[in-house]
């Protein structure tokens, strides 16, 4: 069913309504070998907007993921999975469980498609990190204590390691991977080379190739792909 099939997806590539791309673009990354895709973007998210590409993107055949920044992004409709993100070293707990609480008491919820993800932000320049004023300052040692207590403490399905828009360290990634056990790890930011996505890979159950995309094209996912099937 795909509640599970997530599990097994190595390769996602994410999405921005706020972001344009050339027509065909999304048939193109369809036959790529990418996995699923995954709408998702911080700044100027609407309804509309997410709407309006995920009707696109349903086009491609692929698995579909939303990953909203809040609750006035969530989409039910034609979606298979909405990937939910706390943001675990936010000192806000808005980005923890507030908007989540919210969004639970406006809406009826599709409990069957809702993939809890521990998120943890590690670029304190990217727009998500600025929004949530993540603690991004962490050792190797304090970002796999996150990632353990997601996972034998909250029992979190993901921990998303995120670096958004620049390359992270991946000796971190590394040790968040040692400190889980049931816990599928993502990585995603800065994945713009095949050796790139080769070296995250290594650690990360599944890599999110995003902004490169859009700044480099559609030839370098394909180069990601390739690099770790």
């Amino acid at each position: 069913m795909m509640h599970t099939r997530w599990k097994n997806w190595v390769h996602v590539t994410k999405l921005d309504p706020d972001k344009m791309l050339p027509a065909g673009a999304i048939a193109e990354i369809a036959s790529s070998g990418t996995d699923a895709l995954m709408l998702s973007g911080t700044l100027n998210v609407t309804a509309e907007n997410m709407a309006a590409l995920a009707k696109e993107a349903r086009a491609s055949g692929l698995p579909l993921v939303v990953e909203p920044a809040g609750p006035e992004a969530v989409l039910w409709d034609g979606v298979d999975l909405v990937f939910v993100p706390s943001v675990l070293n936010s000192p806000e707990v808005q980005w923890i469980v507030g908007k989540h609480r919210s969004w639970i008491q406006r809406q009826q919820v599709e409990w069957e498609k809702v993939v809890p993800e521990a998120y943890i932000v590690l670029n304190p320049d990217s727009a998500v990190g600025k929004l949530t004023k993540a603690t991004c300052t962490l050792t190797g040692k304090e970002v796999a204590s996150f990632a353990s207590l997601a996972d034998h403490y909250f029992h979190f399905p993901i921990v998303y390691i995120e670096y958004s828009g620049t390359y992270g360290d991946p000796g971190v990634v590394r040790e968040a991977a040692a400190a889980v056990e049931n816990a599928a790890i993502y990585y995603g930011g800065g994945i713009n080379s095949a050796a790139k996505a080769a070296e995250m890979a290594r650690y990360a159950d599944t890599i999110v190739v995003g902004n490169a995309v859009y700044d480099l094209g559609i030839g370098i996912l394909k180069e990601t792909v390739r690099a770790i099937q």
